[in-house]
């Protein structure tokens, strides 16, 4: 959506325009359940959080003042939120290098009869889609969020400072500590970089066995996935910087499954609708 026809959405939504509310949410919907599930590694979770993004995006709409780009200030908002997210699986039960190469060291199964009429290629590719995301958490939110935005998102320092109020040296310290830390990582113990010993067909029974791979629920490859076409759009207006995390940077866009006309059907005629409105997120 060009900016001026979304800055009128915006004004109409303002003075209470639902119909228009409609479209500004359903312009960035998309781009904050990513950020949500890269942040949280965890589509529930994720889902969860998109609804609270976006409630929070209707009640401070007022307060946007057109100083920055929409998406920019949208981009700010979530991520505040969510670095300093704590209902999450992860939020509860934090992660780390160490123990996540533990993990991996201990993780493998040899039980071929479990994988006998299943699709191991499909399944090695569901494992690899929630094992990237949950590898994301054994970074610090900050650090997790800077990795995020830099290596997947590619919003250059100057940008990614505004979004997080940090000055633009700052990030790209953080950045490239996080850059570091995920390349050590990712050589020693990810098949994907080339180098790793770890081989997604390999943990498919063990995944199973823990409860982390549903052949009949495969989460992943059932999300609808973005048209890239719509992120390079979104992301024009950014600079971009050289790829150096593929593992990462290969993961596919989703669309969120948030249904924004049944979401403000809901907010807008809940018997909280007034107490929400006047409640800080």
């Amino acid at each position: 959506m060009r900016k001026e026809e979304l800055d009128i959405f915006i004004k109409q939504a303002v003075e209470g325009d639902k119909i228009a509310l409609e479209k500004v949410l359903m312009e960035v919907n998309d781009f904050v359940f990513n950020l949500s599930l890269r942040m949280l590694g965890n589509i529930s979770d994720a889902q969860d959080a998109t609804q609270d993004i976006l409630m929070k995006i209707m009640m401070k709409l007022s307060t946007f003042q057109n100083q920055s780009h929409f998406h920019t200030w949208v981009y700010r908002l979530a991520s505040h939120y969510l670095i300093d997210y704590k209902k999450s699986m992860f939020a509860k039960h934090p992660l780390n290098f160490e123990f996540y190469a533990n993990d991996i060291q201990a993780g493998y199964i040899d039980s071929p009869e479990e994988l006998i009429g299943l699709n191991k290629e499909v399944l090695a590719k569901e494992l690899k889609l929630s094992c990237t995301n949950v590898m994301l958490q054994c970074l610090d939110p900050m650090s997790r969020c800077v990795f995020i935005l830099g290596t997947m998102f590619k919003i250059n320092s100057q940008l990614a400072s505004e979004i997080l109020d940090i000055s633009a040296q700052n990030y790209r310290q953080i950045l490239s500590r996080s850059r570091k830390k995920m390349r050590q990582f990712l050589s020693e113990y990810c098949g994907l970089s080339g180098s790793g010993c770890c081989q997604c067909e390999r943990r498919l029974c063990y995944a199973m066995k823990q409860h982390r791979l549903d052949p009949s629920h495969l989460e992943y490859l059932t999300l609808q996935q973005l048209d890239e076409s719509l992120l390079e759009e979104y992301l024009e207006t950014m600079e971009r910087f050289d790829d150096e995390m593929n593992v990462f940077e290969q993961l596919p866009q989703y669309q969120s499954q948030t249904d924004i006309k049944e979401f403000i059907f809901h907010i807008v005629h809940s018997a909280h609708m007034k107490k929400m409105m006047e409640k800080e997120f």
